[in-house]
């Protein structure tokens, strides 16, 4: 068995890991390994749908915000092709997505360091040969086994779909007729090859996909359906100071709270990093308008739902083979009701995948209350017994943020963690990237008239932290007051499963059909399905 020295080991090549590749090149102290098991680049090839572009500029490449000179800049990569002068001219500042994973397998294709085709089969403690704690990484490669050793591993190993536990059972036994929105691409034609699609929460992947087939898939005679059980289907917070959620500074601020402070504030935050970009919203809308013409909303073959949770779901026969069957609850009305469809589309998001290849190195992880690893600010998991590194990239949303699965902040992290690494400033990183000061101490710092900041006792702050929360969720956010009341008399927007069931007769049955009226209430803010965008995900 081959054996090879580095001083680090990526496990993984998503953009992540790819940036911290990029950027650790030129730095030739640092001898670097990536490691994965595909045999090429490739980012979350079932969402490749025609006309979708990052929801991030194209400035959050693998490398610009912390080194535009780099050869493996976005901008580098378009004079290469002689492209520079019509990205100018065009004037995108979102860049396509498929063209971003162009990009980003270009500058895989060019680094040394970077090796497909390679399984990484376990990870294990080791002792190095100058003595220092280190890990021996063990993996199938084209020419056979191998083993690398290093004294620090990072682990990229993206995320995986996610199936919402009521409906697992009819997922796995519904084959063909349910798809995960990240297979979307992989099953278009089985999609389009039926009259009646569902589509199953209200993320950026779910809005992109009912987009897609209102384009191209569906006309008079066929039903197009969006659930979820999110309160509305909302857009995604994208105003110039809201955007600083997603700086340093803010993760810096997020890192030093306590952990329940941490897990409520995420909990407030889905409209930051889990809704749908404005432009995909308007865009569907005018999709809905132009079908709407002549005979209103009602005539468009098109059902939007939200306050919908699953609760269960079977397959049943029909004339023609079998139909997905789902049961909803309507909390705010109090209703129930069941769902029939020829295909399912799951776009309810993806989970952070488990790194089982750890071994007995998983038992000296250090965990939170919840069981999940502590993680340092420079994104090194704490470790009992051994002084080797251990770091992660996009594992850490609990500890670092909401900014945790946007590529804004991929190159900046990938910089943290070679400098952390190194021992030393490879890379110089600014002291201040936000305007807002997410805290009085940090505002003290410039601001001369904030004085005596001192610290609460816990239980003072946590309480008012609570009352806060509280408070937050029984308003919309980003509403103002005046709006709050308002509701549609006649739109594309469903307040309730009876409403719906009047233009989709044969698709809603149960109590919910007998019902009149609509949400007694204005619906506050919810949190998505737990789906993120693509763009956040390595």
């Amino acid at each position: 068995m081959s054996r090879e020295a580095y001083e680090l080991v990526g496990i993984g090549l998503g953009p992540f890991n790819l940036a911290l590749a990029a950027l650790a090149e030129p730095y030739e102290p640092l001898t670097c390994l990536f490691l994965d098991e595909n045999v090429e680049f490739s980012w979350h090839p079932g969402m490749m749908v025609d006309g979708a572009t990052l929801q991030v500029p194209f400035l959050a490449d693998l490398v610009s915000l912390v080194d535009p000179t780099s050869r493996n800049s976005y901008l580098a990569w378009l004079r290469d092709q002689d492209r520079l002068f019509g990205f100018y001219f065009g004037e995108a500042w979102h860049v396509p997505r498929a063209e971003y994973e162009a990009y980003c397998r270009s500058v895989a294709e060019r680094l040394a360091s970077c090796r497909f085709g390679c399984r990484v089969t376990a990870v294990r403690r080791t002792a190095l040969a100058d003595g220092r704690d280190g890990f021996a990484v063990c993996y199938d490669s084209p020419d056979g086994l191998r083993t690398a050793l290093a004294a620090n591993v990072v682990l990229g190993i993206g995320t995986e779909p996610v199936v919402p536990g009521s409906l697992r059972a009819v997922c796995e036994a519904g084959g063909a007729l349910v798809s995960h929105s990240a297979h979307y691409l992989n099953r278009t034609d089985w999609i389009r090859a039926a009259d009646d699609v569902t589509v199953l929460g209200s993320g950026q992947s779910g809005a992109e996909i009912v987009l897609d087939l209102l384009r191209g898939w569906h006309q008079p005679g066929r039903r197009l359906r969006w659930l979820t059980r999110s309160a509305a289907f909302e857009p995604m917070e994208y105003s110039k100071i809201g955007l600083e959620h997603f700086t340093p500074d803010y993760a810096d601020y997020f890192h030093a709270l306590p952990e329940a402070v941490r897990d409520q504030l995420l909990a407030t935050q889905g409209r930051l990093y889990k809704a749908v970009s404005c432009d995909t919203l308007a865009e569907i809308r005018t999709e809905l308008d132009r079908r709407a013409f002549p005979h209103g909303p009602a005539s468009t073959g098109v059902t939007l739902l939200p306050g919908m949770e699953a609760v269960g779901g079977r397959l049943v026969e029909v004339p023609d083979g079998e139909e997905v069957e789902l049961e909803f609850v309507h909390a705010r009305t109090s209703t129930a009701c069941v769902v029939r469809t020829q295909r399912l589309v799951l776009a309810t998001g993806y989970a952070q995948r488990q790194p089982r290849l750890l071994g007995p190195i998983d038992a000296q992880v250090r965990r939170d209350a919840r069981g999940r690893p502590l993680i340092r600010r420079d994104h090194r998991v704490v470790l009992d017994g051994t002084d080797a590194g251990l770091y992660v990239q996009n594992a850490e949303l609990h500890t670092h943020g909401v900014g945790t699965p946007d590529l804004g902040l991929a190159a900046y992290r990938a910089a943290s963690i070679i400098n952390a690494v190194a021992g030393r400033e490879v890379y110089r990183l600014p002291e201040r990237t936000a305007h807002t000061s997410f805290s009085p101490a940090a505002a003290a710092t410039a601001d001369p008239a904030i004085t005596r900041v001192t610290a609460l006792p816990a239980q003072i702050g946590r309480a008012r932290h609570a009352q806060r929360t509280v408070d937050e969720q029984r308003q919309i956010p980003s509403q103002p007051e005046e709006r709050r009341d308002r509701r549609p008399s006649s739109a594309h927007f469903r307040a309730g499963s009876a409403a719906a069931a009047g233009g989709d007769p044969d698709r809603l049955a149960g109590p919910a059909a007998a019902v009149a009226g609509g949400d007694p209430e204005p619906p506050p803010a919810g949190v998505d399905d737990p789906a993120a965008a693509p763009e956040g995900l390595d």
